[in-house]
């Protein structure tokens, strides 16, 4: 018998998206600074990355909760 799930809203979700996207964001510009040397080049990619990236983590994220893969 497999146990309940539980239930996670979406808004949990999407603020974890949001979080996680602020480090991985202020993460990208320091190091595209670091690189170039330039830091509105850091800027200008960090703005870039933020939104693809936060897409596609909130569709990362509901795949996995929707996946049975692992739960036991």
């Amino acid at each position: 018998m497999l146990p309940k799930k539980k239930y996670i809203s979406r808004k949990r979700h999407l603020l974890k998206t949001c979080t996680w996207r602020i480090i991985g964001t202020l993460d990208t510009i320091f190091i595209a600074w670091i690189i170039s040397g330039d830091p509105m080049i850091g800027m200008s990619i960090g703005a870039v990355e933020i939104i693809s990236k936060m897409i596609l983590y909130y569709f990362h994220e509901r795949l996995w909760y929707l996946s049975k893969w692992g739960i036991k």
